[in-house]
């Protein structure tokens, strides 16, 4: 097998590890984030009410409402990602150092290639989460099930991919780009490896990037796959015209419902940090 072959696969592994532990140490603040996206606004005051709400009246496991569809898909979501931004490094340079500016492109290269699985598996998400302890509450299969037999895969199971591809490809850019900064600045002191609390720190820094770059287009995409009916304009029309719904709802602020509870700073330090640390096991045993 070429070396080549091997490496990617290694990304693949490395991504699916990574973006285990994001869901595990993320979940609970992904779904308090987007609560305070998608309830009605009298039925929580803030996102320290929504933790205690939800607690009180769903268990403290609620928090993790939705975990099975991004713990089953995000294997495949950050093996996309880490493959992806791996191919577009290549793709944008020759050189295995690229400048900050080269980091950016190929990130949101690998961005826009992610959310062909990000999508579908954020829309189950976002329809969990929108349960709130009722009796008529669904399963996972019950409502990929309803989703798929109202509305097919298009208008149902991809609803919303527009809109995550306009959030990834910001989103993304931003990540890889304040990551790697953050990651050659600690090089700089500790030569190429470097400590595990330095890529803890670097990953907190490219999630803090990444919900700076693409907030507001992240509330979008939660809104669209929680309405009802699916959009049936283009869709720069319909992100538009969800973003004037949000700002005459509850102003500017309206655009950064949730951002306080993200869970970027740990998710991202964590996924980061296993990633990288399970890549070099690879790269160890394979010699790649």
């Amino acid at each position: 097998m070429s070396k080549q072959y091997i490496s990617t696969v290694n990304e693949l592994i490395a991504g699916s590890v990574g973006g285990a532990a994001q869901v595990l140490v993320g979940q609970p603040l992904d779904t308090i984030k987007t609560r305070a996206q998608i309830a009605p606004k009298e039925m929580f005051k803030g996102p320290m009410d929504i933790l205690v709400q939800t607690i009180r009246r769903e268990g403290f496991f609620a928090l993790y409402k939705g975990m099975a569809s991004p713990l089953i898909g995000i294997a495949g979501v950050n093996s996309l990602l880490f493959a992806s931004y791996a191919v577009s490094k290549r793709i944008v340079s020759p050189f295995p150092h690229l400048t900050l500016p080269q980091i950016a492109l190929s990130g949101a290269m690998a961005g826009a290639a992610n959310a062909i699985l990000a999508s579908p598996v954020e829309m189950f998400k976002v329809r969990m989460q929108g349960q709130y302890g009722a009796a008529t509450d669904k399963r996972l299969r019950d409502v990929a099930l309803e989703i798929w037999t109202e509305w097919g895969f298009k208008q149902g199971i991809m609803r919303g991919y527009w809109a995550t591809v306009a959030r990834e490809i910001p989103a993304y850019a931003g990540f890889y780009t304040a990551y790697e900064f953050s990651k050659r600045q600690f090089q700089s002191h500790y030569g190429q490896q470097v400590p595990v609390w330095a890529l803890l720190a670097s990953g907190s820094t490219g999630g803090i990037a990444y919900w700076l770059s693409c907030y507001p287009l992240d509330v979008v995409k939660s809104r669209i796959q929680l309405h009802q009916l699916p959009p049936i304009s283009r869709p720069w029309t319909y992100i538009n015209s969800e973003l004037r719904s949000m700002v005459a709802e509850a102003g500017l602020l309206g655009l950064f419902r949730g951002l306080s509870p993200s869970r970027g700073i740990p998710a991202a330090a964590s996924t980061f940090a296993a990633f990288e640390l399970t890549r070099d096991f690879l790269r160890e045993k394979t010699g790649v």
